[in-house]
């Protein structure tokens, strides 16, 4: 039992180290970057990743909101 358990462990980390070699050995290793925006096709095509737009979203003003104001401030 013990033995399955202690050959498991050292497998999966065997995997980490085989996954994580660039990132590990190199001076300037890094993690790849897998995010939509972040891809040269989907820029092209003017698609975003749903972070970005839900942040462009918050940015935009709801008309309803200006009116709203305006009128406040009179």
């Amino acid at each position: 039992m013990i033995q399955t358990i202690l050959i498991g462990i050292v497998l999966l980390l065997v995997a980490v180290l085989l996954m994580g070699v660039k990132v590990f050995f190199t001076k300037d290793g890094e993690f790849p970057n897998t995010h939509i925006g972040a891809s040269k096709a989907m820029q092209d095509r003017n698609i975003l990743c749903a972070s970005d737009q839900d942040t462009q979203m918050r940015a935009k003003v709801n008309p309803v909101e200006l009116i709203l104001k305006s009128e406040h401030k009179k």
